[in-house]
C-alpha cells in the first residue's frame, strides 16, 4: 500500500479572517481544513494544481502565486495581478504558451569554428555552440549540437512552442521518434526534419560523434514535457497539420539535385518551403565549378552553415571572410555578397524565413 503524500506552500497572516473570502471567492479555492474552531489561526486551501497552508504569524515571507489560464479576462474580474489581505501577490498569466516573434535585429554576421566559441551543456546532456550570438534580437536561434560519446539519450518526450523548428544531421546518426509517424527514424548525414510547432518527439539514441544543426524561430520558446503520452503512437494522418505545418522528413539519399537561383551551384530543396507554406526554406547548396555572381536577397533572415569544402565570402562594407567546415554567416536583406575561391567540395547548408524569398543577381 503507497502512503499518501501532500505537499503545501506555507504563507503567513496576521488576521486569517480577512484571507478567507479571498482564498475561496476571489481565488476560487476550496477550503480544506481550519483551526482552531473558537479563533482560527490556520487554515489549508486547494486550487488550481497547488496546496497551500495560511498560518498566523508564520515567520516565512509573502511570497507570490501564479494562476495559469487562457482566459485571463474571465478570472478575477480581469485583474491580472493582485494582493491577498495577508500580502501574498497573485499574477494571473496564460496556461498555454504561445509564440511571440521579435522583430529581426537585421546584422552581418561570420560566426567560425576556429575561433573557439563556447561549448556548453544543454538539456539531455548535448553539447550546443551558438551560431549567431547576438541571436537576431531575439528572432531565431542557431545551434551546432553534438554527443561525444553517442548511446542511449535521456529525453522525455516533449514539444516545443515554437514558429519553426529544423533539425539537421551534420555528422554521424541520430534516432528520434515523433508523433504520428510510426516507428523510429534514423537520420543520417545529410538527412533533415522539421518539428512543427506541438508535435510530440524524443531523441533515442546517437552515434559517438553525432552532430546537428538546429534553427529554431523565435530564439527563446518554451519546451513542454508531455508526460503521458508515450512514442511510438503508431501512423497518423499523413496530412495533419500542426499549427499550420506539416511534418518534413527530407533524405538525402535519392534527393534530385537541380540548379541553384545563383548560378555556379546546384542544391537539393528539402521540400520544407512547401511544408511549411513558406515559413522557411531549406536547401542543402554544392558548388559545380562556375564563379557565382555577386547578388542580394529580401529574406528577412539569411542563414547559411558551411558543411564541406571552403570559400570566401565578400560583402558590401565588409572584409573578406575566408571560411571553413563549422563555420557560418548571416547576411541581412538587401546587402550585396558574393561567395568566391570556393573548393571544389564546397557544400552549405542555406535557412531562408521567409521560405519563398527573392534574390536578385547583380553580375
Amino acid at each position: 500500500m503507497t502512503t499518501p503524500i501532500q505537499a503545501e506552500v506555507l504563507l503567513p497572516t496576521q488576521e486569517l479572517r480577512e484571507d478567507l473570502p479571498f482564498y475561496t471567492k476571489t481565488l476560487g479555492m476550496r477550503l480544506e481544513s481550519i483551526f482552531p474552531a473558537d479563533d482560527p489561526s490556520v487554515a489549508s486551501f486547494s486550487g488550481h494544481g497547488v496546496r497551500i497552508r495560511i498560518e498566523k504569524g508564520a515567520d516565512v515571507p509573502p511570497g507570490k502565486i501564479r494562476i495559469l489560464t487562457d482566459d485571463p479576462q474571465g478570472f478575477a474580474d480581469g485583474k491580472l495581478t493582485l494582493t491577498a489581505p495577508n500580502g501574498t501577490r497573485i499574477e494571473i498569466a496564460p496556461l498555454t504558451p504561445t509564440v511571440e516573434q521579435p522583430q529581426t535585429q537585421h546584422e552581418f554576421a561570420v560566426r567560425r569554428l576556429r575561433d573557439e566559441a563556447p561549448w556548453v551543456i544543454g538539456r539531455a546532456g548535448m553539447h550546443y555552440r551558438d551560431l549567431i550570438p547576438s541571436r537576431l534580437g531575439g528572432s531565431i536561434i542557431a545551434s551546432h549540437i553534438r554527443i561525444p560519446d553517442g548511446g542511449p539519450v535521456p529525453d522525455m518526450v516533449h514539444y516545443h512552442t515554437v514558429g519553426f523548428q529544423l533539425i539537421f544531421c551534420y555528422r554521424g546518426w541520430v534516432d528520434v521518434l515523433y508523433e504520428d509517424q510510426g516507428e523510429m527514424i534514423r537520420l543520417h548525414a545529410g538527412d533533415c526534419v522539421t518539428q512543427p510547432p506541438g508535435i510530440r518527439h524524443r531523441v533515442v539514441e546517437a552515434s559517438a560523434s553525432i552532430e546537428v544543426i538546429e534553427i529554431g524561430v523565435p530564439a527563446e520558446h518554451v519546451t513542454t514535457i508531455d508526460h503521458d503520452m508515450t512514442l511510438p503512437n503508431g501512423k497518423g494522418d499523413p496530412a495533419r497539420e500542426w499549427d499550420g505545418q506539416r511534418f518534413v522528413h527530407h533524405i538525402k539519399d535519392g534527393a534530385a539535385w537541380n540548379p541553384f537561383r545563383i548560378p555556379g551551384f546546384v542544391a537539393r530543396d528539402t521540400g520544407i518551403t512547401t511544408g511549411t507554406k513558406g515559413v522557411a526554406g531549406i536547401q542543402v547548396v554544392r558548388f559545380d565549378g562556375q564563379t557565382p555572381p555577386p547578388s542580394k536577397h529580401d529574406a528577412d533572415i539569411h542563414f547559411t552553415f558551411v558543411m564541406e569544402g571552403s570559400m570566401t565570402l565578400t560583402a558590401e562594407g565588409q572584409d573578406p571572410r575566408d571560411l571553413q567546415p563549422g563555420d557560418a554567416f548571416v547576411i541581412p536583406p538587401g546587402m550585396v555578397a558574393q561567395y568566391t575561391n570556393c573548393s571544389a567540395d564546397l557544400e552549405l547548408l542555406e535557412a531562408g524565413l521567409r521560405g519563398d524569398f527573392t534574390t536578385t543577381l547583380l553580375g
